[in-house]
């Protein structure tokens, strides 16, 4: 059960309480869910009014599933003229003027009230993968709770925080932005006592402009930080590392070794290709050999990270080492999927140029024929264009043997390839998607080679999940 009753709930968003039963008031919620379909026994509700769904349509069937309550910001009659559906069989409610913002201010309210030590994970490229190297890490010693799949927006990062329980010692909480101000709301929900920034790269450039905006954009982490946190950075990154004092905070640097402000670095590098690597790991100055399981440098530089992070919190080497070892990958971020035909590199879950990079980067790694299926990048600003050209003769660069280029964007990818190509075989561009599940359809072999490596990288907008779909269909046995 949550540490929190209705009565709590609704003082701390400023709600008017209308309990069914007077108990009501003092009685323990089970969970918080946005979505009607998660909820349990004794949970509460917020029927939020989204672009496309208004909660309060499902206000009737969380009571037949035994809700506690719900969050409203209508009343049972407005919701039965709205909709003609009876109301009279509503439980406890709580009125407010808006769902999202008592949403909000309730999970500010839970973190402030359980207390345990949070840990904030920002960036522009890495962040998914950097929460579970460091959940991962804690692990070993603590109760974690960490963020699940993509909650990392103004609905998720409340949503994870009304998901810690007693047992919870330490919550990694993932944190993601699109424009100013929306990392000030998070921080000031999740309060973070150890604040981690990956990398500042180009992302959300149509509402952030330059990396010195999105540097400006996701500093504000730091605005609701506890006054002993510590802060985290990558010190390979050149925005990062010369970021020395922040608020009266000296931050604790990781990397490659390539800064000498570094504290938890890679010493030594002995690459597994697709399977990992093993690394020497000095920890100020003692070192360590640890198995980092995902392929890749930027997956030696989340160990580095989530070691350093370690540290803070009085891990040994041993416990940091073990906890590295036990990483799994996430399905959408550098997932590995082998198969009867070829095997499938799943970075499909979003896509900017670091990432895109990234991703070609783990590519080259393959000792097989290396196809990548890149689609286009969103939010990009006026240097779409450019920044789309870039990584087309950044892919043609890792010596791929073949570059497939999907979408509208993508063209400019496709068409800077062509321009610089020398040791791709074939280069080729659709449209859309369906123009090429069309194609695959009917001259699959054409464009996959038996016993290949193909990468499928693209914004989440691109839908290449569909693509992933189809692949996986053809990839069985006979």
């Amino acid at each position: 059960m949550m540490q929190l009753t209705l009565l709590e709930a609704a003082e701390a968003c400023g709600g008017k309480l209308v309990c069914r039963v007077e108990e009501d008031a003092v009685r323990c919620i089970s969970c918080a869910v946005t979505d009607s379909r998660q909820v349990q026994a004794d949970g509460l509700f917020f029927a939020v009014c989204g672009e496309r769904v208004d909660g309060h349509r499902f206000i009737s069937q969380v009571f037949a599933k035994g809700a506690a309550a719900v969050v409203t910001q209508k009343t049972p009659a407005q919701v039965q003229e709205e909709s003609g559906e009876d109301c009279s069989a509503w439980g406890s409610y709580i009125l407010v003027e808006d769902t999202l913002q008592a949403l909000k201010a309730i999970a500010e309210c839970y973190r402030i009230k359980v207390g345990i030590p949070v840990v904030g994970i920002t960036g522009s490229v890495g962040k998914t993968s950097t929460k579970e190297f460091i959940a991962g890490v804690l692990s070993e010693r603590f109760c974690v709770l960490k963020t699940e799949g993509n909650f990392n927006n103004e609905i998720g990062v409340p949503l994870t925080l009304l998901r810690i329980r007693p047992e919870h010692e330490l919550a990694v909480v993932e944190m993601g932005i699109s424009d100013f101000g929306e990392m000030h709301r998070l921080s000031k929900m999740a309060r973070p006592n150890v604040c981690v920034m990956t990398n500042i790269g180009q992302c959300h450039m149509e509402q952030l402009k330059t990396r010195d905006g999105i540097l400006k954009a996701k500093s504000e982490i730091f605005d609701y930080m506890a006054s002993d946190g510590e802060i985290v950075l990558n010190g390979e990154d050149d925005k990062l590392s010369a970021l020395r004092e922040i608020r009266g905070h000296h931050p604790h640097y990781f990397g490659l070794g390539g800064n000498p402000a570094e504290e938890v670095f890679a010493e030594t590098i002995e690459s597994h290709g697709l399977f990992g690597s093993e690394i020497v790991l000095n920890l100020d100055g003692t070192c360590r050999k640890v198995q980092v399981p995902l392929p890749g440098i930027h997956m030696v530089i989340n160990a580095a990270c989530a070691a350093c992070v370690g540290k803070l919190f009085g891990m040994t080497g041993e416990e940091i080492a073990s906890g590295i070892a036990k990483i799994k990958p996430v399905s959408g971020r550098n997932h590995l999927i082998p198969g009867a035909h070829y095997t499938l590199i799943d970075d499909c879950y979003n896509a900017n140029p670091g990432s895109m990079k990234a991703a070609l980067d783990l590519l080259s790694l393959a000792d097989t024929k290396k196809i990548a299926i890149l689609g286009d990048m969103f939010e990009l600003g006026e240097n779409s264009d450019f920044l789309h050209a870039e990584v087309g003769r950044y892919a043609v660069s890792k010596q791929i043997d073949s570059l497939i280029c999907v979408g509208e964007n993508s063209l400019h990818m496709f068409e800077e390839a062509c321009d610089y190509a020398e040791g791709t075989e074939h280069i080729a561009h659709f449209r859309t998607l369906d123009a090429l599940l069309a194609v695959l359809q009917e001259e699959q072999e054409t464009y996959l080679a038996e016993g290949a490596t193909i990468l499928l990288k693209a914004s989440h907008g691109m839908q290449f999940d569909r693509l992933l779909s189809f692949l996986q269909e053809r990839n069985q046995p006979a």
